[in-house]
């Protein structure tokens, strides 16, 4: 039978990607016999090599089965649940026994799942049993003792089937400490916080039912509410242990019961009130899923993680903010011990010389213009550069992993940003525009995990006694041999690279004498690193070094390993990624610029840096803040990359790896809480400016 299920799981994946791809083909051009011929050639091969991969590949079979039956299900859910409430106006008990029915079943699946009960398979049968016979009796019972007696009945009945399961533990962990463990389940109820918890609730479901004009009875609004009120003080609010049943009985069997009691005392709906619960229940169908996957995916397990970031490695007792007094106190979470470094770095101070000079040619610029400062592609490039590497600078003095972060943060959205920018603009409307736009964006389609792999092979650094096979070491340990070996390479490479600087300073040298000052500053400065290149080449430069005895030896370069720039090298892994995320939103927002504008300013005597920054910019300023919140939420986040490269070794931990190293390989679940905590907060202000963004452009 699986045999069977797993053969058609995989001819359904194969028809699946032939048939679409064979459609896609067909659909995106003018119908022609030669087009549809492809379609069909191209469908069948594609067919052919998903149904070879997957069965080939026992991972990839076992994804594509995840992945159809997946979709196969969501699918029957839909369906059934439109299904199940077409049954209400005409079958209302029917209806009612399937509810009660699915009730049951969610219900003890969930305990099933979690592993807090014993037997779950029985108990799960019962309950979806013991669901359906009191829904079918509760749509069919008119008279209100009755069906209040059967509502609290079976709620009473579901929960001592639940409680006299319930196990002291779902999961332990055993270490070299010994064992414990991490996720009790029992309560341990502190009685009189559970009364002021139904007094609580009791008290806010009486507010609203004023606030909603007292349509519904005041029993049932009490009831409802002081249950949920019970629920928190039973469930939520005490401590959870390995302490004995009868605390795990009183909380079970009371919510269950006053779920019963509200069930029960609501009477059975006339025919026009079921047909109102079959038109509204299509909004219930589409928004519930949602709104529960959100809930057991981020609000609730939200909660819990602050929750256990007030408590100790063991989540079990409150240490107040100890974790959070560890995470900044830690010097390799949190060091500045290193700050008066920055003034003693040549980097810094080249940064610092270069912003300056970016800053002052701006500010020439703004004064013939009429602005107090206008930045050009030159002088902008400039200034920018020169922040970025004095900050670079700083962020190599200040240490561990909370600066690690906003080095990343930094890094990857400025160059992301400000690449996809240039490459968007040089792009636009060139001659093989689409080829090089789909090869700049093709890294969008690797996983983190797959570009950490690939780049952790170009990075790798053999023994210098074998060939290189990782690609920039071969290059450095080329261009070493090329430095030294005194050959026609050797010139050429030196001739080259003061040419392109001649030309790049007479490019300079005739921008000026035009009048554009920033493309005269930007080209003279480009042309400096191609002098050091000549210079460099002729005094050796490159994968060699000299060892005492004279002999001169291949040398490599231990990208990932040598602190504190190998986090640069890493950022380089997600900034390919990015680039064509940011290229291709700047591509389409610089589209939309109206082209009577840019018209209008080179009529006005605008030169194209002119128009680019002063008409095109602020038309997709709100593109490009949306482009850098959105990278600064993604690389605060980044952890994939560093795990598979470094998993956070030689000086270049994140938080999120440095949140599961702790929780998860330490299991010390407060600290790793505790970050996670400081995560989310870091990440919260960019989201409410965008959102807030967002909001502003809606209205």
């Amino acid at each position: 039978m699986v045999g069977v299920m797993s053969v058609a799981v995989n001819l359904l994946m194969a028809l699946g990607m032939a048939g679409g791809a064979g459609l896609w083909i067909d659909r995106t051009g003018r119908p022609s016999r030669p087009r549809r011929v492809i379609a069909v050639v191209v469908g069948v091969a594609l067919g052919a090599l998903t149904w070879w991969g997957i069965t080939s590949v026992d991972k990839l079979e076992t994804t594509a089965t995840g992945v159809v039956v997946s979709i196969l299900a969501s699918g029957l859910i839909f369906v059934a649940a439109n299904k199940l409430f077409d049954l209400a106006p005409e079958r209302w008990a029917v209806f009612t026994a399937l509810v009660g029915g699915v009730a049951g079943f969610t219900g003890f699946a969930m305990l099933w799942g979690n592993r807090a009960i014993d037997d779950p398979v029985l108990r799960t049968v019962v309950a979806t049993v013991i669901g359906a016979v009191a829904g079918y009796l509760l749509g069919t019972v008119e008279r209100p003792g009755q069906r209040l007696a059967i509502g609290i009945g079976a709620g009473g009945v579901l929960g001592v089937l639940a409680a006299s399961g319930m196990r002291n533990v779902g999961l332990k962990f055993k270490v070299e400490q010994g064992e414990f463990v991490v996720w009790p389940i029992l309560p341990d109820i502190d009685y009189s916080v559970l009364v002021g918890a139904i007094l609580v609730g009791a008290v806010l479901g009486l507010l609203l039912w004023q606030a909603r004009g007292r349509r519904n009875p005041l029993v049932r609004s009490l009831l409802l509410s002081g249950t949920i009120g019970f629920f928190f003080g039973g469930w939520l609010l005490p401590s959870l242990g390995s302490v004995t049943k009868t605390d795990a009985f009183v909380a079970a069997v009371g919510v269950g019961v006053g779920i019963g009691a509200y069930l029960g005392l609501k009477p059975i709906p006339d025919h026009s009130a079921r047909g109102r619960i079959e038109v509204s229940a299509r909004a219930y169908i589409f928004l519930v899923p949602a709104l529960g996957f959100i809930a057991s995916t981020l609000i609730i397990p939200t909660l819990r993680t602050l929750f256990l970031s007030f408590h100790d490695a063991r989540g079990q007792e409150y240490v107040g903010f100890v974790n959070y007094r560890d995470v900044f106190g830690s010097p390799n979470i949190f060091n500045v011990d290193g700050w008066a470094g920055i003034f003693g770095s040549k980097l810094f101070w080249v940064g610092a010389a270069l912003l300056l000079i970016g800053v002052g040619v701006s500010v020439m610029l703004g004064r013939q213009s009429g602005y107090r400062i206008s930045f050009s592609p030159g002088s902008g490039g400039l200034a920018a550069l020169g922040a970025l590497l004095a900050l670079f600078a700083v962020f190599a003095a200040l240490r561990g992993t909370v600066f690690n972060n906003l080095w990343w943060v930094v890094t990857v959205t400025v160059i992301s940003t400000t690449a996809g920018l240039a490459i968007a603009v040089l792009a636009d409307r060139s001659k093989g525009e689409s080829v090089a736009k789909s090869l700049i964006f093709m890294p969008m389609a690797i996983s983190f995990v797959g570009a950490g792999v690939i780049w952790r092979f170009m990075y790798l650094a053999r023994d210098v006694s074998k060939p290189q096979t990782g690609v920039i070491n071969t290059f450095w340990v080329g261009l070493g041999n090329l430095s030294l070996s005194r050959g026609p390479g050797f010139w050429i490479a030196v001739l080259l690279s003061l040419a392109l600087a001649a030309l790049l300073v007479r490019l300079a040298i005739r921008a000026w004498r035009v009048g554009e000052r920033g493309v005269g500053a930007g080209a003279a400065v480009c042309a400096l690193p191609l002098v050091w290149f000549a210079y460099a080449l002729w005094r050796g430069v490159g994968g060699f070094e000299v060892r005492d005895n004279g002999d001169v030896v291949a040398s490599t370069i231990q990208f990932a390993q040598q602190a504190p720039f190998n986090n640069v090298w890493l950022m380089l892994v997600l900034i390919w990624i990015q680039t064509g995320f940011t290229m291709v939103i700047f591509s389409a927002a610089i589209k939309a610029v109206p082209s009577d504008l840019i018209e209008a300013a080179r009529v006005d005597g605008a030169s194209e840096a002119q128009a680019f920054w002063r008409v095109i910019i602020p038309q997709i300023a709100p593109t490009i803040g949306v482009v850098i919140t959105t990278l600064i939420v993604l690389v605060m986040k980044v952890f994939d990359i560093v795990k598979v490269m470094t998993n956070g070794n030689f000086g270049t931990q994140v938080i999120a790896n440095e949140m599961w190293q702790r929780a998860f390989t330490e299991l010390n679940f407060g600290l790793g809480s505790a970050l996670a905590v400081v995560l989310f907060i870091a990440v919260l202000p960019i989201l409410y400016v965008n959102i807030r963004r967002m909001q502003k452009a809606a209205s």
